[in-house]
């Protein structure tokens, strides 16, 4: 097997869902800490997007971490982390088209913009995608297991936990505090923290507040 290796970094949470991604299969990997404030000058040859994660696998070069996580669930099928029928693979590709589009562009406003006037209405956006999380999502969806899609962990679950992970740093710097009533939600995040996989890599609250601090 090729040598796989990730452009990663440390707070950014899609490097994180591809690298638990690589952890959940097993799979071999060298990681390759970007500093996204002083890029390599040669990133741009690595990463079109300037962004990470970029996986390379042998001579092939993938980026953007949904794809990437799609890619490593094809070429290294065990375990699979994606359901077997088309209409299931739609509603993961649902929920993880929501986590990009939704709730991660959502907190990305909240933590980027330098406006502080419209900061409540962003609140009460994510607020609202966390809601319907809870009542659209893992209230129809899990009752036959404690991950996301059921009995087995999926590519949903990897790509919404590193955003838990961080909760602290949108409660510390932004005020946003999880609305009341999330309890499918607060059980799932807990179910997933407990992964051997994710603990591997798990930072404290303390760890992200201190990065952030020094990035504001």
């Amino acid at each position: 097997m090729s040598e796989i290796e990730i452009y990663s970094a440390v707070l950014c949470p899609f490097a994180h869902r591809s690298r638990l991604t690589l952890l959940e299969k097993g799979i071999p990997f060298k990681a390759i800490e970007i500093d996204l404030q002083n890029k390599p000058a040669n990133f741009a040859e690595i990463s079109p997007y300037g962004k990470v994660p970029v996986l390379k696998h042998g001579n092939n070069r993938v980026w953007e971490s949904a794809i990437v996580n799609e890619y490593l669930d094809e070429t290294f099928p065990e375990p699979p982390l994606l359901p077997k029928t088309p209409m299931q693979r739609a509603e993961a590709r649902i929920w993880i088209n929501f986590a990009d589009t939704r709730l991660f562009a959502t907190t990305g406003k909240l933590l980027y913009s330098r406006d502080p006037q419209p900061q409540t209405a962003v609140l009460q956006e994510l607020a609202e995608h966390l809601q319907f999380i809870e009542h659209q999502g893992l209230a129809k969806m899990s009752d036959s297991g404690p991950y996301w899609l059921g009995k087995e962990l999926s590519l949903v679950d990897l790509t919404f936990y590193p955003w838990f992970e961080q909760l602290a740093v949108l409660e510390h710097f932004r005020g946003f505090q999880l609305p009341p009533g999330l309890d499918r939600l607060k059980q799932w995040w807990e179910t997933v923290a407990e992964r051997e996989s994710v603990r591997s890599i798990a930072k404290s609250p303390e760890f992200y507040l201190e990065r952030y601090a020094r990035l504001a």
